[in-house]
């Protein structure tokens, strides 16, 4: 009888890793910058498409066959150039399109993103009575200690983190506050719910600093990027001070862009 010998199939390289032989220096050409090269003009191609996944390190070593301290070097240059953005723990991403935020008298999260044709949505951190810090009751108004609401949310445009903010609102001017933002999807509708059908931005802030741990895993970014951070006055139509309000943006995913007033 004759013995029946299955040969194994060949290797096929993971899903998104294109096989090829190895890469040789050429010209003098450093094999990690040859990588950056070629990993820039596949983005370029639009694969992957801004914020999709890039393969693993270990994919990248099999792929162009060198050791993942020299893809390491490739894709770190090409996060420098702002082409993708590292996550600690997630790997690697193209970087998306930078989106314009525009400080004006009415500056709405969900308005901004749609005008860039993005979904918006949102978690909510907290939400929850607590006593004014000197800042915050100087920001309102109040005095220190005072009651307010503080209502924390990550905002995402289709599904990437852009914001963090942290709004507080004085609990004795906006009776009813608290239940409002937790019946409703947003603090627009909450405080039309109070009786508040419009609020404008008096005063805002920008500074720039280094994210904590807790940032930059909420946002998605590294901790040696930038964030850029605001602080703004919202005011009634009667002028009232009806919130002090703190985001972080991460760069260069947003720019803050001042327009002049007409």
């Amino acid at each position: 009888m004759h013995e029946l010998v299955m040969k194994p199939a060949a290797a096929t390289p993971p899903p998104g890793v294109l096989a090829g032989a190895p890469l040789q220096r050429e010209g003098g050409v450093a094999l990690w910058r040859q990588i950056a090269r070629i990993v820039e003009s596949e983005i370029a191609a639009g694969s992957p498409a801004p914020g999709g996944k890039l393969p693993t390190e270990a994919q990248f070593s099999q792929r162009f066959g060198v050791n993942r301290h020299t893809v390491r070097h490739a894709l770190e240059e090409l996060e420098r150039a702002g082409l993708l953005r590292m996550e600690q723990g997630r790997g690697s991403f193209v970087a998306e399109d930078v989106l314009d935020y525009i400080v004006g008298p009415r500056t709405r999260f969900s308005e901004w993103i749609r005008r860039h044709n993005k979904e918006p949505s949102g978690k909510i951190l907290q939400l929850r009575i607590v006593a004014a810090s000197a800042a915050v009751a100087a920001g309102l108004g109040i005095r220190a200690g005072a009651r307010v609401v503080l209502f924390e949310r990550l905002g995402l445009a289709d599904g990437v983190p852009v914001s963090l903010s942290l709004h507080h609102f004085p609990a004795a001017r906006l009776r009813g506050l608290l239940p409002a933002l937790q019946a409703t999807d947003g603090i627009t509708a909450a405080l039309r719910r109070i009786g508040v059908h419009d609020y404008l931005r008096q005063v805002t802030r920008v500074s720039a600093r280094l994210p904590d741990p807790q940032e930059a895993e909420l946002l998605r970014t590294p901790r040696n990027r930038p964030l850029l951070v605001t602080e703004a006055i919202n005011v009634d139509r009667e002028g009232n001070v009806i919130e002090f309000g703190a985001a972080r943006y991460p760069t260069p995913r947003v720019q803050i862009v001042f327009e002049p007033r007409a």
